[in-house]
């Protein structure tokens, strides 16, 4: 009977142990404990800059666009065809140099500048060297798509691309399969890129105030790395239900054991 006891008192603790409580899987939680559940959130994106290797869409439009037709490579009936193929072929590299080749224009520098900025400069240089005020230049620039990489534990680990301006981190996370239930929510690694080097920032996705932090929206070439619970290491389960049949099983084969012995 004692045995029983110490039996029951062991799969107990084990599963409160291995189990990850609800708190650990529920996004966005408001930790101060407000009433509203409408919550004014201050955005604290700043404008994308330009860095090496990125790939630029670039697009001059005319009143006669035959003239500007050699700054349109792919030609105005390939425009939808949004492939990341595609964007490398077609698309503007910026060099180890920060710079960018354009046709007549030649090598413009483009590192560090938003993409609002190299329209303005791209528009300003081909009205001084090639165009009159009457053409009616008008100067697109885009990124060819938000490329990131996510890892961990997450559905679909890999590399993504998404054709939108903008994309918060949950969207990046449900676009690899979301995070994993063994998964880290309370501290999400961002890995990004800076002219200086690569910098490690934490999201805590728990926390409805990550909303507030200027690393919620990503950037291209950004890395998401979502860490895994200690739960997953101890091999017990992720559910409660799951913990039970390992450690009920565990005991099992630990009595059967001992009394094959014992009857030697």
């Amino acid at each position: 009977m004692k045995q029983l006891h110490i039996l029951v008192i062991l799969i107990f603790s084990s599963v409160l142990s291995s189990c990850i409580p609800n708190k650990e899987l529920v996004y966005l939680q408001n930790r101060e404990g407000a009433v509203d559940s409408t919550l004014a959130i201050t955005e604290k994106q700043k404008p994308y800059r330009i860095q090496i290797n990125d790939i630029l869409n670039i697009r001059v439009k005319a009143l006669d666009q035959e003239n500007v037709q050699i700054f349109n490579p792919v030609g105005e009936q390939e425009l939808n065809m949004d492939t990341d193929q595609r964007a490398f072929f077609d698309g503007f590299t910026v060099d180890l140099h920060g710079n960018i080749r354009v046709p007549v224009l030649g090598e413009i520098n483009v590192l560090g500048y938003t993409t609002e900025e190299i329209e303005k400069m791209l528009e300003k240089k081909l009205l001084e060297e090639e165009f009159k005020e009457t053409a009616n230049i008008f100067v697109s620039v885009k990124l060819t798509g938000l490329r990131y990489t996510v890892n961990g534990e997450v559905g679909s680990p890999g590399t993504n691309t998404l054709y939108q301006p903008r994309v918060n981190v949950f969207e990046a996370l449900a676009n690899a399969g979301d995070i994993e239930v063994t998964g880290n929510r309370e501290d999400v690694l961002i890995i990004r890129q800076y002219p200086q080097g690569q910098k490690i920032h934490h999201l805590n996705l728990l926390d409805v105030a990550v909303m507030e932090s200027p690393y919620y929206y990503i950037q291209p070439n950004d890395i998401i790395y979502v860490k895994p619970l200690k739960q997953k290491s101890w091999g017990f389960g992720t559910t409660g239900r799951e913990t039970i049949i390992t450690v009920v099983s565990v005991m099992t084969l630990l009595t059967t054991t001992l009394l094959i012995i014992d009857r030697l």
